[in-house]
């Protein structure tokens, strides 16, 4: 059996997450039991949601165990099984963690899916036919529900989920119209996803100002809008925001270092009689053949074109993942690990 290289989360964030709160290890992998397979990671997947669970707090879910592997999404092969379902050279989703190689029981429900990467190459799996693809159409289509017309909006737009939203909208008749950071990621969002308008928060970054870019961008107000990262946006899409419009809360990227986020406004809920709804994807599963269907004849058809920032190397994780929150990463990040 190989040597694994493995990052695990050594001590919790105080504030800011820092490369000190990760040791890299060198261990053995363990031999297979019967019903074991051992995957060799290709991709692991780098999301947000990871700094929420490095913290000892009340979430919705467990919290990251000091001295074990980090969580995490992976893509890869096959490489010895003791399962009838799976093969060797078998190319594999799962959660192997922030390691290069794992061991799964091939009996644990959602532990390890078979994909093809003819049509969708591998690391699309992490992301937009993935987790953060899946996300995105359960909160669009269940929470925000848009009928053709309707203004949805975006934030966090080129990144994986908030690529996936507004293409998915777009695919709905909507005026959709994203949040992103910087002029290059703006332009990809409308140049090569098909937004409507993209709103740099970079040029935007008041409450004032992003309310008058809304107002510029959705004449007609917002009747959705996907959340991904809180803070003052949130605050401006709340004063443009229709009667009965509905709010999709998937993140809260602003806010994930610990910062206390009051709302300005709060009474314009009832005002404008609006859903405010936060959903986990994983726990929606019902819904993910249908919405990963969709989104993977969606990448096939070139009418989402994913981005990718891919780190290179094991070692290369907890910086890239730093990164990440910070908003450096273009699209899904990725660490490649062959």
């Amino acid at each position: 059996m190989p040597r694994n290289q493995q990052i695990l989360l050594d001590n919790r964030p105080q504030g800011q997450a820092t490369a000190d709160n990760f040791r890299l290890v060198v261990g053995d992998t363990p031999a297979l039991q019967p019903g074991q397979v051992l995957v060799r990671h290709h991709y692991l997947s780098l999301d947000p949601y990871m700094r929420g669970r490095m913290d000892d707090s009340k979430s919705y879910a467990a919290c990251q165990p000091l001295g074990q592997v980090m969580v995490g999404g992976t893509v890869g092969e096959v490489l010895e099984s003791r399962h009838a379902a799976f093969a060797v050279g078998d190319q594999v989703v799962g959660m192997g963690g922030w390691q290069e190689y794992s061991v799964v029981d091939g009996d644990a429900p959602g532990a390890l899916r078979r994909v093809d990467s003819t049509q969708v190459p591998l690391s699309h799996y992490l992301g937009a036919v993935g987790m953060p693809g899946a996300t995105a159409w359960v909160g669009l289509v269940n929470i925000i529900s848009p009928k053709a017309g309707e203004t949805v909006v975006v934030s966090a737009a080129s990144g994986a989920v908030g690529s996936a939203v507004g293409v998915l909208a777009k695919a709905r008749g909507c005026r959709v119209v994203g949040i992103a950071g910087g002029p290059d990621k703006c332009r990809y969002v409308t140049g090569e996803l098909g937004f409507d308008a993209c709103i740099d928060h970079r040029a935007h970054g008041d409450l004032q100002s992003m309310s008058q870019a809304l107002k510029q961008a959705c004449p007609g107000g917002i009747d959705g809008y996907f959340e991904n990262v809180g803070g003052y946006i949130l605050d401006a899409v709340l004063l443009r925001a229709n009667a009965f419009a509905r709010v999709a809360v998937c993140g809260m990227i602003s806010r994930y270092d610990g910062q206390s986020q009051p709302l300005l406004n709060p009474a314009l809920i009832l005002i404008n009689r609006m859903k405010l709804e936060g959903f986990i994807g994983s726990e929606h599963m019902q819904f993910w053949p249908q919405a990963l269907a969709e989104l993977g004849q969606l990448v096939a058809s070139g009418r989402l074109r994913p981005r990718e920032s891919v780190a290179q190397g094991l070692a290369a994780a907890p910086e890239a993942f730093l990164g990440l929150l910070k908003g450096r990463n273009f699209g899904k990040q990725l660490v490649k690990l062959i």
